[in-house]
């Protein structure tokens, strides 16, 4: 049995909080998240709210009046002309771009579901997510509608919703992006002829507009409770197939309040973030999203990130204060000439997640913008930030930091016993932002929620001031002749080789020591030519103990790779396994 939780004014991580963060979280300010929406567009009115960047400049913003108003059609249009009810789902497939705000606001505002959708999905992917969640509405760009004869008559979709990348930009540079995508790069199909009503968002935000009515969305919203579910965030599926997280506006409200806690006293009234990551992700969607525009603040969109140079743009022409991203993006911009002649003079910050940062790359980057990489930690059913490091104060390298304010957080072994300072344990975790169970699936659910506590799945350390390093996760862990290797160490270290630009590490089968550590990297294109295997592995000898240094080395052209830049291992031990297989 697993003892008592401790009262959260003995844990040891309060300390570090110091004068400027809270321990304990305040009394909600929100009833809904659709409520923080309507504050913040009536509080901020005339104030840019988001701005969506093309790679060549050309760009469209909102104002929060305007997009107070256009969520509100959405809305109505969800219940009136849809004919929606409070609880009922509807997918958003949508890269970054003023179309996301607007159509994730009305859905708020409507009482229904967020089902947030990679646009990048494969049919299956899609119907898969479409089907399990029960989507009556699909909101999808214009670019993959090619997809819909397939996927649609595999799930309940009733009405598809259009919406191009550059949405509500002004007519001009509006026509001339889609020019350029109809005649130069041909990436818009024709729309196939469905059984399902299609129409275009702009008509849908007209109808919105005609059939609003004083007072009506504001009562729809204010019959919202808390408790009451607001997103079905689907995971990643590295587990098996992808389950949806029931996050409640409770949960979202509480992690913003969290991340808020952490740096608001760094944050004034003109702050302004680049939103590089997808906003459908969990991360940019409270991070960027939520946070920014409680604040006020001023979100730059990137719609599509890669190539990295997409962003310079961005980064040169507006007074970017603030920059969330994963490793492996703070690690492209570095290699870019432009970024590195010029970096961002406004910035105060960069904030990681996702994935582990390599402290090679945050030293480069403290040494490139004068500013320094704030790592943090979560997952999808945790809303999704656990913990932060705190930006006053010495930063700890390859700390993912302390929990936010209200969270609890344990290191427990296999039987759910806590383990002793300093040793490695699954981290678990209690708080408000913890989501409420996954979609129709009671027993995955009971799987990962014990008594009230979250197994996240993640190895992690704990030094004697409370702050956490993770260590890799329990199911990524190499076992060699009975020692544990963690591939994020072996990671680290290759990365603090200048010829290496990613890297990634996976367990082989091992006729002797039962599995052995391969490598697989990316040569940086400056250094290409002096990259060897003996030279990779002689650099690991100086840093890892025998057992650790890899047995293999791979050298590919690039590394599979989630939508936000996440290196994906699983597609590495895929093919791992058959390869073996073959043997």
């Amino acid at each position: 049995m697993m003892a008592d939780a401790p009262t959260f004014d003995a844990q040891p991580w309060q300390s570090a909080y110091g004068k400027a963060i809270e321990p304990q979280l305040p009394p909600p300010r929100y009833q809904n998240l659709a409520h923080l929406v309507d504050q913040a567009c009536t509080r901020y009115g005339s104030k840019k709210a988001f701005t969506a960047v093309v790679p060549n400049g050309m760009n469209g913003s909102l104002s929060y009046q305007q997009l107070g108003q256009l969520s509100d059609a959405f809305a109505v249009y969800l219940r009136q002309v849809c004919g929606l009810n409070a609880g009922d789902r509807v997918a958003v497939q949508l890269p970054n771009g003023l179309a996301y705000p607007v159509v994730a606001f009305g859905v708020f505002k409507a009482g229904c579901v967020l089902v947030n959708t990679n646009p990048l999905y494969t049919p299956s992917e899609m119907a898969h997510q479409f089907k399990d969640s029960g989507a009556r509405v699909l909101v999808i760009v214009d670019m993959f509608a090619d997809k819909l004869a397939e996927v649609l008559p595999k799930t309940a979709i009733e009405r598809v919703v259009l919406a191009g990348v550059s949405e509500l930009f002004p007519a001009v540079p509006n026509l001339i992006v889609r020019g350029v995508q109809k005649v130069w790069s041909k990436v818009l199909p024709p729309i196939p002829t469905l059984p399902q009503s299609i129409e275009r968002l702009n008509k849908a935000l007209q109808a919105g507009m005609a059939g609003n009515k004083p007072g009506q969305v504001a009562g729809w919203w204010k019959a919202v409770a808390a408790q009451d579910i607001v997103a079905l965030q689907y995971t990643g599926g590295t587990t098996g197939v992808s389950k949806g997280a029931m996050l409640t506006h409770a949960n979202m409200l509480a992690n913003v309040d969290q991340v808020l806690a952490m740096g608001k006293s760094h944050m004034g009234a003109d702050e302004c973030v680049l939103t590089a990551l997808p906003l459908y992700h969990i991360f940019a969607f409270t991070a960027n999203l939520l946070c920014f525009v409680d604040i006020g603040g001023h979100n730059v969109l990137i719609p599509s990130p890669r190539p990295v140079q997409n962003l310079q743009r961005a980064i040169e022409n507006y007074p970017i204060t603030w920059i969330t991203g994963v490793n492996t993006l703070f690690n492209g911009l570095m290699n870019e000439e432009w970024f590195t002649a010029f970096p961002p003079k406004h910035l105060k910050a960069a904030i990681a997640g996702g994935t582990a940062l390599h402290n090679a790359v945050a030293q480069r980057w403290q040494q490139i913008t004068g500013t320094r990489i704030a790592e943090g930690f979560g997952l999808t059913e945790c809303s999704p930030v656990v913990t932060f490091n705190p930006l006053s104060g010495v930063a700890k390298p390859d700390s993912i930091g302390i929990p936010v304010p209200g969270t609890e957080v344990r290191l427990v072994n296999d039987a759910g016993e806590p383990v002793a300072a300093g040793e490695p344990g699954e981290l678990i975790v209690r708080g408000p932002q913890t989501m409420r169970g996954y979609w129709q699936r009671p027993d995955e659910t009971a799987a990962v929620l014990k008594d009230g506590w979250l197994y996240t799945g993640d190895v992690a350390v704990m030094d004697t001031q409370g702050y956490f390093k993770i260590v890799d996760r329990k199911k990524d862990l190499v076992l060699v002749s009975g020692f544990n290797v963690y591939p994020n160490e072996i990671e680290d270290a290759l990365a603090k080789m200048d010829a290496v630009l990613e890297a990634a590490v996976v367990g082989v089968p091992d006729a002797k020591t039962g599995e052995a550590v391969r490598a697989y990297v990316v040569k940086n294109p400056e250094f290409a030519g002096e990259l060897t295997k003996e030279a990779v592995l002689a650099h690991c000898k100086t840093l890892l103990t025998d057992y650790k240094i890899p047995k293999s080395i791979v050298f590919r052209d690039e590394l599979p790779k989630s939508p936000v830049g996440k290196i994906l291992r699983k597609d590495l031990k895929v093919e791992v396994k058959a390869e073996f297989n073959k043997k």
